[in-house]
């Protein structure tokens, strides 16, 4: 079975961590994805704690997320935290929405901020690439989409693939998954309730509870370069329902 990982934010209302560790551990995930309200304002001491913690329960940090304003203005923090971390892949993950661009021109240049912003980080490495939410799906006013723009402006960057998300802005995963297959290095595991269903959860479910055909993605995904599959779901009632059903249904895959 390929190496499950489990995306910290997923945990975030239900602290400390460090009975999340255990409870992942114990259920028999090997590795965590973290993000920065997790890492960014630690000092040394308490990154080599954090790393402890994840070691005591046979878990590994191999992917963290952190904001595209900490990557360009932190570059050596951001080194040592995935240094310390023991991370092989750095992902940007979002754009709050008074950031975002308007248009493709905006798109594009903000894809080549990607560009030049992975270059410290692919010298050291890490693996770089952009994560997606729904709205880099939305058509822009000249019938182009945000994602082909920010790939078209960062032609050496990875990508880790929300499926979920992709299917919440309207698209095709499959048709995307063979599309920029080439660039899939990490993708989000997650699955959507039928219509109506969760909404204390805001319409998500745990995997293999929703609506997403996910045998079918992952042996579509099976083609691509992914070296992470990482679990997630943006606000669960239950930690322990999502931790221990999202694994069993994924080794059924």
């Amino acid at each position: 079975m390929t190496r499950l990982s489990f995306q910290l934010y997923s945990a975030r209302n239900f602290q400390p961590y460090s009975a999340i560790f255990e409870k992942l551990g114990k259920a028999g995930y090997s590795e965590v994805e973290g993000f920065g309200g997790i890492y960014a304002d630690l000092d040394d001491a308490d990154l080599k704690g954090l790393r402890a913690d994840l070691d005591k329960n046979g878990l590994t940090m191999a992917t963290g997320h952190f904001s595209p304003d900490f990557l360009d203005g932190e570059v050596k923090k951001s080194l040592n935290i995935a240094k310390t971390l023991g991370m092989d892949s750095i992902y940007a993950p979002h754009l709050a929405a008074d950031q975002r661009p308007a248009d493709g021109a905006g798109w594009l240049a903000f894809g080549k901020r990607l560009q030049e912003m992975a270059k410290p980080y692919k010298d050291a490495g890490y693996e770089f690439g952009w994560h997606n939410h729904d709205f880099e799906f939305v058509k822009l006013a000249d019938g182009s989409l945000p994602i082909e723009r920010v790939f078209e402006g960062a032609p050496d960057i990875s990508w880790e693939a929300d499926i979920a998300w992709v299917v919440r802005g309207g698209a095709d995963p499959f048709a995307w998954i063979e599309k920029l297959g080439s660039r899939i290095t990490a993708v989000h595991v997650k699955d959507i309730a039928p219509v109506g269903e969760n909404k204390d959860e805001d319409g998500w479910a745990d995997i293999g509870h929703g609506t997403l055909a996910w045998p079918k993605l992952i042996a579509a995904l099976n083609g691509t370069r992914v070296k992470h599959y990482v679990v997630e779901h943006d606000n669960p009632s239950d930690i322990d329902r999502l931790i221990t059903r999202s694994i069993a249904s994924f080794k059924t895959y």
